[in-house]
């Protein structure tokens, strides 16, 4: 009788205990494949740094930015100036003014010559000659007009401009300075900027173009995705960009802590409903051969799994228990 009141009413009686401990589910534990991530660091960059070059040689005069200021192509971010070119541009306007009232002389006499010829008090040849004083006149000026126009665009070059829009990184040359032609005088970081990751050479099978990447610290602020994974590896480390919406430009070359998936494992994990905590343990319900048992579990960390977020159990569990969800 005692045997028959075991079998027939202890499963009902278990029932009743786990409806009235508000146990409203049971989960078989099986391994699921979750996301291997390694943390580290990722530095920003932007997509090119260009340098703002002299035209001239000259010395500095006029500074307008700053490290760290924003500009625009086309920018005049400086200002050189070589007091030669104002001594030829004065010699260039002399010029031009003698050889243009020469030009002026030759039309005058063109006239006359023209007009002497008309009254026949003049030959042929004599007007031919005047003609070709004019012309040579006409030329004269043409050329030393270029050669004006040459000095004043040096002049006008002595504009440093920004070659692109973007962030002004280093300024090397000093107000006064003197400078060389093709001499940088500041470098402007240009174009989105993005993270640098390099990746010790043992996860370069893990990786992925198009991967998720945790970037930020904390609660992980935003994601970003493998854009690009480059092939060459140096000093064991795989070179890998990502992109980041938002990510921002102020400092280039800033170190981001970032988690990046290289792999996936299998690991055991319950929902966080399951867990409870007691006396400073971890309590998790389970049903084995018919009977109710409360195990102390060490959980892991939260990890995904392909029903949603599970708290990873380090042990305390084995795969095929059933534990009782609330």
């Amino acid at each position: 009788m005692r045997l028959t009141f075991h079998r027939v009413f202890l499963p009902v009686l278990l029932a009743l205990c786990a409806a009235g401990s508000g146990l409203a589910g049971e989960l078989v534990l099986a391994p699921v494949k979750v996301p291997e991530t390694k943390a580290l660091f990722g530095q920003i960059e932007s997509r090119f740094v260009v340098p703002a070059r002299s035209r001239i040689g000259g010395t500095i005069t006029a500074l307008d930015v700053t490290e760290g200021d924003e500009v625009q192509a086309g920018q005049v971010i400086a200002r050189i100036v070589d007091d030669k070119l104002q001594l030829q541009l004065s010699a260039a306007v002399a010029r031009l003014a003698a050889a243009t009232s020469e030009l002026d002389n030759a039309l005058v006499e063109q006239t006359r010559s023209e007009a002497l010829l008309a009254r026949g008090s003049t030959t042929a040849q004599a007007v031919d000659r005047v003609r070709t004083q004019v012309t040579v006149a006409r030329n004269a000026v043409a050329e030393l007009a270029s050669g004006k126009s040459v000095i004043e665009q040096q002049m006008a070059e002595g504009a440093v401009i920004a070659p692109a829009a973007g962030r002004v990184l280093t300024i090397p040359a000093r107000l006064g300075e003197v400078v060389m032609a093709g001499e940088a005088v500041a470098s402007v970081a240009a174009g989105q900027v993005f993270l640098r990751l390099a990746i010790p050479e043992r996860h370069a099978g893990g990786l992925s173009v198009g991967a998720p990447v945790a970037v930020g610290d904390g609660g992980f602020l935003r994601e970003g995705r493998i854009e690009r994974i480059y092939p060459l590896i140096e000093a064991g480390r795989v070179t890998a960009d990502v992109a980041v919406d938002g990510l921002s430009d102020s400092f280039i070359g800033q170190r981001v802590l970032v988690r990046v998936q290289v792999g996936t494992r299998t690991a055991l994990a319950v929902p966080a409903a399951a867990i409870r905590r007691s006396a400073g343990l971890d309590l998790v319900k389970i049903m084995t051969d018919g009977m109710l048992r409360t195990v102390t579990v060490v959980p892991g960390q939260t990890v995904l799994a392909p029903d949603g977020p599970r708290v990873e159990i380090l042990s305390g569990l084995r795969s095929g228990d059933i534990v009782l969800l609330p």
